[in-house]
């Protein structure tokens, strides 16, 4: 293990621990709320939106434009991690940009964010898993995205949860369903939905729109970021781990 990957192995420790904190009482108490909001509404309106999200979501996963960048490969984690860094910047950047002119465009145009935003979003897992060395074109790869995204935007209980599925992810993996269809697309939209909606109400409002679009899209691409290269980089640990323990063999790779 280089001493790049000693530094990273330490900071995704801190990382572990913070994911399998349990809900504080802040956080058990806004999720409270959000569920009884989510009682009062309608199964219809709750059917809509998931809908909605689901062929969202998988037009971004199976659209053109979002695989175009190859795996990387025989490259040591610090140089992909240099890389995977100025990306996320740039998306920021993108991100924020958007916002701001949605934002400023009024209620419906600002409406018009939320799909755009996802997109984003989506494109930069997409290059993101392709710089750690995964196949995108693998549909086990493309809902270990979707696993990732659900750590970023979700209640802190629903976070566990997930985290727990990806730890495991190489045993997870072989138990996942063949049809994206059946993905848990409620849970999904629900804390997706919950988590960014205060944020981006304020987007809607007149005068100040555009500035809360190009700060929260800011942020939540970051977070995004973030959370991705920590789920990659427990990953690549865990594989470099299983590649010291096998004996040497002349056709097998070294990470």
């Amino acid at each position: 293990m280089t001493l790049y990957e000693q530094i990273i192995q330490q900071e995704l420790q801190q990382w572990q621990q913070k994911m399998q904190r349990p809900p504080t009482a802040v956080n058990r108490l806004a999720k409270s709320v959000q569920s009884r909001i989510n009682r009062i509404i309608p199964n219809k309106v709750h059917q809509a939106v998931t809908a909605t999200i689901k062929q969202m979501t998988r037009g971004v996963l199976y659209g053109a434009g979002f695989t175009t960048r190859t795996p990387a490969t025989d490259l040591p984690l610090q140089s992909r991690e240099v890389v995977v860094k100025e990306r996320i910047a740039f998306y920021k950047k993108t991100g924020a940009t958007e916002g701001a002119l949605t934002g400023a465009g009024g209620f419906w145009l600002a409406l018009a964010d939320f799909p755009l935003l996802l997109g984003i979003k989506m494109k930069m897992l997409f290059e993101i898993a392709a710089l750690y060395g995964h196949s995108i074109d693998d549909y086990r790869e493309r809902l270990f995205m979707l696993h990732v995204f659900q750590l970023a935007f979700s209640s802190q209980e629903r976070r566990r949860e997930v985290y727990q599925l990806i730890e495991n992810w190489d045993e997870h993996s072989k138990q996942l369903p063949e049809d994206i269809h059946q993905f848990d697309w409620l849970t999904f939209q629900l804390e997706y939905r919950d988590y960014i909606d205060l944020a981006k109400m304020a987007q809607l409002i007149p005068g100040v729109g555009a500035a809360v679009g190009l700060v929260v899209n800011y942020r939540l691409i970051n977070s995004l970021g973030v959370m991705a290269m920590s789920a990659y980089r427990m990953r690549w640990l865990a594989a470099r781990a299983k590649a010291e323990k096998l004996p040497p063999s002349p056709g097998r790779k070294q990470l």
